[in-house]
């Protein structure tokens, strides 16, 4: 398997929700993980992070994302991926009650490779403006 086929299999697991358990094939057990957004700012490990994205679930049911662009630095063993994911806050579980809110948010995951799996993550997201959509802030 390639290691975009990877990233791709790695992208769909982790936000649709399937947590940890659904994305380890695809990484090394110690990958890493970093954002520079307030709303991620204590997790730095990769399983962490799968698992508050499918945490994100319950407030937001209908999350889902659309690929915008896709690519593959295979000489610096390196896959980058745009996406925007939408949903609307109808379940419990946030910091405040459901506010019907939508979001529409852009992200970048730059996901970097040793060998045939994920090493380290970056994700590039403005999480205030997320927050705001929903009315968290």
């Amino acid at each position: 398997m390639s290691i975009s086929d990877t990233a791709a299999q790695f992208f769909d697991a982790c936000d649709s929700g399937k947590g940890w358990e659904g994305a380890k094939q695809c990484c090394s057990d110690d990958a890493t993980f970093s954002c520079q957004a307030d709303a991620l700012a204590e997790i730095s490990t990769l399983d962490a992070y799968c698992d508050w994205m499918a945490g994100l679930f319950t407030p937001i049911p209908d999350l889902s994302y659309e690929f915008k662009s896709f690519s593959t630095d295979d000489e610096r063993s390196c896959v980058t991926a745009f996406a925007v994911a939408t949903g609307t806050q109808t379940g419990e579980g946030g910091p405040v009650p459901p506010t019907g809110n939508s979001i529409a948010t852009e992200y970048v995951y730059v996901m970097n490779f040793e060998g045939t799996k994920i090493s380290h993550v970056t994700k590039i997201w403005n999480d205030v403006h997320c927050l705001k959509q929903l009315g968290w802030m």
